[in-house]
């Protein structure tokens, strides 16, 4: 029995060790100079949402589909909109007719005016001569007065058209807008993630539909130890090592670098010794090189972050990116499986 259990203990030593020994092995060694951390592919995340309250009337969308730049993904219920238009309009039409009365208004009592200036001067005249008397005179005064109150009065009234026309017109403009952002776009390029919402639903202004990643913006974030993010500059030149595909290390930059320190994520094991407070490191993957491998690209998938911060390090022949297409990353499984046994 006592054999037993030595002989037991002995294999799980030699497994465990084996795959310690692997871990080890499968991560490239790590001369001066360089650092690096586990961590998990991300992309931007962008939520589609709508910018006032309704009713949804199609997705055209669905999780998984790649979207262009400008496409349109979902619709709004736009019908109250759309009348309430059709009656800003009318009322503009009106406001316009009104104008065109109060012009005309203006004009005749234009006229009336001028009539009653020119008896009025006339008259002024003719009391010097004592042609007329200076109560013909006053009368024909008050007459032009009130003429020029009533000039006064049209011309008001015509201005209160215009501004008439300008409000029913601003109204209009905003029931345009509302309907044009009830017809909602994709931003970027991207995949969508979640499908948030459905036809039928109502959703307050700035409920989500659609929820996607941009995917010309793709990074990873590992943490490294104090003692080495006071060294590492932005754009320093970086690599990810994807555990999907190990063997084709990513050309990556530093794109940030935190500039307050923090605990160690339990989920993150830094090459070195774990410290207490390291620094989020994020690593830019180019977006040329992204849209090559588009399809391949998903956040989550877990790798290896590595960064230079001695400049005149060479990097090791494990990290140095090989030329390699989509074709050649996963070769398709071939239909007859009976071969490949």
């Amino acid at each position: 029995m006592l054999k037993r259990v030595v002989l037991v203990i002995a294999a799980v030593a030699v497994v465990g060790g084996g795959a310690v020994g692997w871990y080890i092995l499968s991560r490239p060694a790590l001369p001066p100079g360089f650092a690096g951390g586990n961590g998990r592919l991300e992309a931007k995340q962008i939520d589609i949402a709508t910018k006032y309250m309704g009713r949804i009337k199609l997705v055209l969308a669905d999780e998984g589909d790649t979207v262009e730049a400008g496409q349109v993904v979902a619709t709004m219920d736009t019908e109250p909109l759309e009348a309430q238009l059709r009656s800003a309009e009318a009322k503009i039409r009106e406001a316009r007719d009104n104008q065109r009365t109060a012009q005309a208004e203006v004009a005749v009592k234009k006229s009336e005016f001028a009539y009653a200036e020119k008896e009025y001067g006339r008259s002024k005249e003719l009391v010097v001569r004592g042609a007329v008397s200076e109560q013909e005179r006053d009368i024909d005064y008050s007459r032009m007065e009130v003429a020029r109150a009533a000039l006064l009065g049209a011309q008001a009234q015509a201005v209160r058209t215009v501004s008439a026309i300008d409000a029913e017109t601003a109204e209009a403009d905003r029931l345009r807008a509302e309907i044009k952002d009830s017809v909602l776009k994709a931003p970027v390029r991207g995949r969508i993630q979640d499908r948030l919402a459905e036809p039928g639903e109502v959703l307050p202004s700035g409920g989500k539909v659609l929820s996607m990643l941009d995917l010309a913006n793709v990074y990873m974030y590992v943490f490294l130890p104090e003692r080495i993010t006071g060294k590492v500059a932005l754009g320093s030149e970086a690599r990810i090592v994807l555990d999907a595909a190990p063997q084709y290390p990513v050309k990556a930059v530093v794109a940030f670098v935190s500039p307050s320190a923090q605990f160690t994520p339990k989920t993150v094991e830094t090459a070195e010794e774990r410290h207490d407070l390291t620094f989020r490191v994020k690593l830019q993957l180019d977006p040329t090189r992204l849209r090559e491998f588009e399809p391949y690209v998903k956040a989550g998938i877990p790798g290896m972050g590595y960064v230079r911060f001695d400049e005149s390090a060479q990097w090791p022949e494990k990290l140095e990116p090989r030329p390699i297409t989509v074709q050649q990353l996963w070769k398709p499984t071939s239909p007859d499986t009976s071969k490949d046994r």
